[in-house]
């Protein structure tokens, strides 16, 4: 311990260390001493450690407060040291190594530390160090085969139900951009070789359900997939397969073997698969077990197949597709398809021929050409015939009210041309309009806005027809 004396004006010094930490001249130990030449603190320089200071109350509290002090300035510290942070502080949230050496990595390649769940295969390294081999109930068999184990990546195969969901939400999704290379990179990642001939059985289903354009879609599809993702034999494979269900497909959609022959003879005529197997019906492995529907798709094809045009048309075989057709195109088949339904007065029919157009943004140019065919028949039955085809366009929402509203009112503003070929016409639109009034099937403001026709002055009037002027001058007298 160090002594303290008591100085004649009542101060204490200190035998060793002042309050400023600098050694004294007292502090300094003899050459010989024991600390100087045993002792590691004074190995180096020959020179003690700085003694620990021992301070009454008051000496403490000024101590204190020279380090407060200090400190703000960031100037010296307790006992007059540097206010620093020391290292262990400084470096507690690092992830520097602790010992100044290491790149600074997670410790134990990220599987070291409290409450994590290790590397892959950890656990049966700890197993394999609780094992003690002098243990009398030590297997060497099964240390050995457990020390033989290799891990490997396993990828469960999907069943057949989610493969074929995958196959419909990716072939949904083609039928909106129509890109087939997307198509065939969706598939790369969940196609494997047991799976490959449900690709064209799943798109020529879901085709059933679909119109024209996404059956010449689907067809497109199985002709840019051959060679890259499927091949031949699974085409083959796909619509044996659908031949097999057909019974049961006819239960949903009736014109299945229509269809399916459609797209056997499409594939055929794109070198996906060979003539024979729409031909050779006799020389099939199952031809004694395939039904009347099978064998009608497989008529069907061979029938297209067979026409003296060569195989060309066959592109064309589920038809253009709305959008791409011209107007005048489209004009045309609108008036074929009235003058079909006035022959056959058949609802369903003219239906489902406006269904296959596939212009639903067209169909004003439909109601117009039925308004005008009926104003050039001039008769009633044509009007009661006109008016329950609209009637039954709008209960069944083919035709949407903007579509016939838009077609009345294209007929409204070409009356004044119209009534130059067909002089009633403005009597007989009025008749039809009342007649569609009381179907109950237009608007309003379709009804309020029916032009009308002025009517004829005669000279019986007075006037020989022409309009008197307001002022007359004199010299009209």
């Amino acid at each position: 311990m160090m002594e303290v004396e008591k100085m004649p004006n009542g101060d204490h010094a200190l035998n060793g260390a002042g309050l400023n930490g600098h050694h004294s001249e007292n502090s300094s130990s003899p050459v010989g001493s024991p600390k100087a030449n045993g002792s590691p603190a004074g190995a180096g320089d020959g020179l003690m450690k700085k003694p620990i200071a021992i301070l009454d109350d008051k000496q403490k509290k000024r101590v204190r407060k020279l380090s407060r002090s200090n400190s703000k300035d960031g100037a010296l510290g307790v006992a007059g040291t540097p206010n620093f942070v020391a290292p262990h502080r400084k470096w507690k949230n690092s992830r520097r190594s602790r010992n100044g050496s290491g790149r600074g990595l997670p410790k134990k390649g990220g599987a070291g530390g409290k409450g994590v769940w290790g590397k892959l295969g950890s656990e049966l390294e700890e197993m394999d160090e609780e094992l003690d081999q002098n243990d009398p109930n030590f297997d060497l068999d099964a240390y050995n085969s457990r020390r033989n184990i290799e891990l490997k990546e396993v990828v469960p195969e999907i069943t057949v139900e989610e493969f074929t969901k995958k196959v419909g939400s990716i072939l949904l999704e083609y039928y909106e951009h129509g890109d087939t290379h997307e198509v065939a990179d969706s598939l790369d990642d969940i196609m494997s070789a047991e799976r490959r001939a449900l690709v064209p059985k799943v798109a020529v289903e879901m085709a059933f359900e679909h119109k024209q354009s996404q059956r010449e879609l689907t067809s497109v599809l199985i002709s840019d997939l051959y060679g890259r993702t499927i091949t031949s034999r699974d085409i083959c494979k796909g619509f044996d397969t659908l031949l097999e269900n057909m019974p049961d497909l006819i239960l949903d959609t009736p014109e299945a073997p229509h269809i399916l022959g459609n797209f056997i003879a499409r594939a055929v005529a794109d070198d996906c698969i060979p003539p024979k197997f729409a031909f050779d019906v006799e020389a099939r492995p199952d031809a004694a077990t395939l039904s009347a529907p099978a064998r009608e798709a497989l008529t069907r094809a061979s029938g297209l197949l067979s026409l003296h045009q060569g195989w060309g048309h066959l592109d064309d075989v589920w038809g253009v597709g709305g959008a791409l057709r011209p107007v005048k195109t489209l004009t045309r088949q609108m008036a074929i398809l009235l003058q079909e339904y006035l022959l056959s007065r058949d609802l369903e029919e003219a239906q489902r021929s406006i269904k296959e157009l596939e212009v639903p943004h067209f169909h004003h140019e439909l109601i117009y050409e039925a308004i005008v065919m009926m104003l050039e028949a001039l008769s009633e039955p044509t009007e009661e015939a006109i008016c329950a085809l609209l009637k039954s366009l709008d209960d069944t929402c083919l035709v949407t009210p903007e579509q016939m509203e838009q077609g009345f009112r294209r007929v409204y503003e070409d009356m004044t041309d119209i009534v130059l070929d067909i002089p009633l016409a403005y009597s007989i639109l009025d008749r039809f309009v009342q007649r569609c009034q009381r179907a109950d099937f237009l608007n309003e403001a379709v009804i309020k806005d029916l032009p009308s026709r002025g009517r004829k002055r005669f000279v019986s009037e007075g006037d020989g027809g022409r309009i008197k002027p307001v002022n007359l001058n004199s010299r009209d007298f």
